[in-house]
């Protein structure tokens, strides 16, 4: 008998059950690992750096910013759904979600070299674009791993357990960088807070977590094994395939049903991040420290509330899980439209924060158990331009109002018109009673 390769110990177990749970955590690590990128880079830490000491001056660097972002959500939208398709031809997911991984960890170990001055705004851009675009591609692989790991009446407790896991993730990479980096006295290695060495650390340390914690995902997940088409092959059937999903669209009714209730919902949670802090200040005066500390609080009550329903998405379905949020975060959401009060701002946003979690891991669960076999991947990259395709109208009709009421907080109610939108569209998708069959 030929040695063990190290990955083959690392995940050999004797018990199928125990391997199993193996594969769940590593999974689940995943979305630990890559949260990082998320709330460092994107969120809190990088953009903040870029908008306020890279970019000739704050205005110019919030507009570059958020232009790319922009354009990385659009080129994400449009290209998921050929990538999935064609993904689902040739068969495994790994390689995809490893050669996207990689594309992610090295463009944000390369923020290193962004120097605070503009002549590296452009390569800041760039390199925030290319991260963006490989972490969203990587998403749609990592999704479509989800139904080969547990039974189909189990995706809803694992779908929250991930997003859980992410949620802590973010928020331990966060606290690392911050303590250890960017608001250090100290910062740790001896580095060099005249050219920002401290920030530019943590974007490598942010990479490290990234693929490091990523590794067990591939070593101990399972994947679905490669078909025998070659590439070019599966080039040609997977766009084929995909084209012949639109031409046969009532086929698919249900599915693309509740992925327009999903792009209504989703624009409205992604106009919520963006929007918060400013409201938070603008509104209620809260100061930067303040919006940090709100942030922080608001992912932690995210990341239990995803943990605490994912057994319930499977006791009551994805669907019910959804609209209960939904309602929720129009409930919350009016209230805190309609207070003045600082002290009361808290507990509204951390209560809305409670049923973000569980809105997102529920959409996860409701598109595997809506997704015909054998095409899980060419769904979820349709899931992903759910999320991505209009992601411009909620800010657009946020800030719309806002200045023609002089209003934020008559601008801010507009999200919920979205959450409403999504609310009453996704009444009319059917739950599915079996796993839908694959193409013939």
């Amino acid at each position: 008998m030929g040695k063990r390769s190290i990955a083959q110990e690392m995940c050999r177990d004797s018990k199928p059950a125990l391997s199993s749970r193996l594969a769940q955590f590593s999974w689940c690590l995943y979305d630990w690992a890559n949260s990082a990128f998320s709330a460092v880079v994107i969120t809190f830490v990088f953009s903040a750096y870029f908008t306020q000491t890279v970019a000739a001056d704050p205005i110019i660097g919030t507009a570059l910013w958020g232009r790319t972002l922009s354009l990385a959500a659009l080129i994400v939208a449009f290209s998921s759904p050929v990538l999935g398709a064609i993904a689902d031809k040739t068969g495994s997911r790994k390689p995809w979600l490893g050669g996207f991984t990689i594309g992610a960890v090295l463009a944000t170990a390369m923020l290193w070299f962004i120097q605070p001055s503009p002549s590296h705004a452009l390569l800041a851009l760039v390199l925030v674009g290319l991260g963006v675009i490989a972490f969203d591609f990587a998403a749609i692989f990592y999704n479509a791993l989800l139904p080969t790991l547990v039974p189909h009446h189990k995706v809803g407790r694992l779908s929250g357990w991930g997003w859980a896991a992410g949620y802590a993730g973010g928020l331990a990479c966060l606290v690392v960088a911050l303590l250890g980096f960017v608001q250090s006295e100290v910062p740790w290695f001896g580095l060099d807070s005249d050219s920002a060495e401290p920030v530019r650390a943590a974007m490598v340390m942010v990479a490290v977590w990234f693929g490091i914690f990523s590794i067990p995902m591939f070593l101990c997940t399972p994947d679905r094994g490669r078909t025998r088409y070659p590439i070019g092959m599966a080039i040609r059937f997977g766009v084929r395939e995909l084209l012949d999903t639109f031409r046969n669209v009532r086929q698919h009714r249900n599915i693309m049903k509740f992925l327009a209730a999903r792009m209504l919902y989703a624009d409205g949670l992604n106009t919520l991040f963006s929007f918060a802090g400013v409201y938070a200040a603008g509104t209620f005066g809260m100061t930067m420290s303040e919006i940090i500390r709100f942030g922080i609080a608001l992912n932690v009550t995210a990341g239990l509330g995803a943990a605490a329903f994912a057994w319930i998405d499977d006791w009551i379905g994805s669907k019910r899980t959804i609209l209960i949020s939904l309602v929720s975060l129009i409930t919350f959401g009016a209230a805190l439209m309609l207070v003045e009060s600082k002290s009361l701002f808290w507990p509204l946003g951390l209560a809305i924060g409670v049923f973000v979690g569980p809105i997102q891991a529920a959409s996860r669960s409701f598109m595997v158990r809506l997704a015909p076999k054998d095409l899980e991947t060419e769904m979820f990259g349709l899931f992903a331009f759910s999320g991505k395709a209009t992601a411009f109208f909620g800010p657009l009709l946020v800030s719309t109002v806002t200045l023609q009421f002089a209003s934020q907080r008559l601008g801010m109610a507009t999200i919920l018109g979205l959450f409403l939108a999504g609310f009453l569209v996704l009444l009319t998708v059917a739950y599915p009673s079996a796993k839908p069959p694959s193409k013939p």
